[in-house]
């Protein structure tokens, strides 16, 4: 099929091709810092993003929005940061994050709820903000979404699509619905709006063919593309195919590690295949391509050294996150870039791609193909994660350094990342000016953007969130 529509698409005389760019945004869900070779980690075998930053540019200081992957798929959506947006935590936000974790040392019957509660959070995208596809589409882009939404209400089996992308500006919707997880990756997919797959097929493989299927099914009209493949992996539950499980171990049952590594190589090959998609409709040169995550590595999949602790937390292993973008060009090859970005960037930089106009206050972010001279960037975690072992917070990076104020106990941490990208040396003490400076800019930040707060536990009502309130703290 691929190759009868290359041939149409080839058909069309360059004049009559779009001047405008198409765009590809991949991002995965859950994908550490440094769990692509590019980073320079040889456990992990991503030959395609190797081939990706060759022909791109790497950013080593790219953050996602938030810790968890539903605010950061806002922000990426919209352009406006979670706080301003207040989609939080990943939805739903429920009452079992708030109790006290086995892993803190307790018997379950010995839980405790907390004295602190969650911040009001939206579970759901209001359909009140305007989306970077509604932008695109308003000048002639064709839309395609492929893959996981997450932002669309608590009931993760709900089919109104009022919630979905084809009520936020995509001409098609490809499996995306109010799901975090897929519940297994081999066909049958447990997902409601999505019936496609042979018996054992890899969802991730599946997903891939829906996104070549939609660039060459639009490749020769005449209109630019955007299109969003958000790809379930590497996301729990943490599964591969047997034959690339196979090239890392021989193991009946491999332990976790193991079975991620195979999950990433996976990855790489359902992204490489989009490419070589791109390659052989010969849209490579007139298509820009960004490759990131929505937030870091689930712990115990792998390891975020030399960044600390992964997803749920807002120190670097957290946020700090894969960046590549390649558009032959216009964007360096085999380049790497420094300077802090983050994911409200994507929606000023596609409508800069394209050409068409904006005010710099409609985002919270900058456009990654402009100078950037922002201040600072900041981040908003007012919940426990799924874990519950991460401390509510919120914080702000400006240059090299960085600032965590906890609403659990009012700690405050101060970390120099040039020095110290571990973060395993709190400067607060060492450097009270510098700390109050950032604090600050924070709380400045925070009231400026309307950012709920977190609750006294007791003091939020029973019925706001789902699952079973606890009894009172002590």
């Amino acid at each position: 099929m691929l190759a009868a529509l290359a041939a149409t698409a080839c058909s069309v005389p360059p004049e009559a091709r779009p001047a405008r760019p198409n765009i590809v945004f991949v991002m995965i869900d859950d994908l550490g810092w440094m769990d692509i070779h590019p980073q320079g980690n040889e456990l992990f075998v991503t030959p395609n993003l190797d081939r990706l930053a060759a022909q791109g540019t790497r950013y080593t200081d790219f953050y996602a929005a938030a810790p968890v992957c539903s605010p950061t798929r806002a922000a990426c959506i919209t352009g406006l940061a979670p706080a301003r947006l207040q989609v939080t935590n990943h939805i739903p936000d429920r009452w079992s994050f708030y109790d006290a974790p086995a892993a803190r040392g307790g018997k379950p019957e010995d839980r405790r709820g907390r004295p602190w509660g969650p911040a009001r959070s939206r579970d759901r995208l209001d359909a009140r903000c305007a989306t970077i596809a509604q932008r695109l589409r308003g000048a002639g882009y064709h839309t395609g979404f492929v893959g996981k939404w997450h932002l669309a209400g608590a009931d993760w089996n709900t089919t109104d699509t009022s919630l979905f992308p084809e009520s936020f500006g995509f001409d098609v919707n490809v499996a995306g619905n109010a799901m975090g997880g897929p519940g297994t990756f081999f066909a049958p997919f447990r997902l409601p709006n999505y019936d496609k797959g042979q018996p054992g097929e890899y969802l991730t493989d599946r997903l891939a063919a829906d996104a070549v299927d939609y660039i060459a099914s639009v490749a020769d009209t005449g209109r630019p593309f955007f299109l969003c493949l958000w790809t379930y992996a590497v996301h729990y539950p943490i599964e591969a195919p047997p034959d690339l499980v196979a090239r890392y171990s021989s193991a009946a049952e491999p332990d976790m590690p193991t079975r991620y590594r195979a999950m990433v190589e996976g990855m790489d090959r359902a992204v490489g295949r989009v490419l070589k998609a791109l390659d052989e409709l010969h849209l490579t040169e007139q298509t820009l391509v960004v490759f990131t995550s929505d937030n870091g590595q689930m712990p115990g999949a792998s390891v975020a050294d030399p960044l600390r602790a992964g997803k749920g937390y807002l120190y670097e292993g957290g946020i700090r996150v894969p960046l590549i973008v390649r558009w032959p060009g216009h964007v360096a090859a085999g380049a790497v870039d420094g300077t802090p970005a983050i994911s409200m960037d994507f929606a000023p930089t596609f409508l800069d791609a394209a050409g068409i106009d904006y005010g710099r206050d409609e985002f919270d972010g900058e456009s990654l193909l402009g100078p950037r001279d922002r201040e600072a960037i900041y981040f908003h975690y007012p919940h426990y994660a799924y874990h519950g072992d991460n401390a509510m917070a919120s914080a702000v990076r400006a240059g090299r350094y960085k600032y965590i104020h906890h609403y659990d106990d009012d700690a405050h941490e101060l970390f120099d990342l040039g020095a110290d990208i571990g973060e395993q040396h709190n400067l607060i003490a060492e450097d009270p000016a510098r700390g109050k400076q950032l604090r600050d800019m924070l709380m400045g930040w925070l009231e400026a953007t309307g950012a709920e707060r977190p609750r006294p536990y007791v003091a939020i009502p029973a019925d706001e969130l789902p699952g079973t309130k606890r009894r009172a703290p002590n």
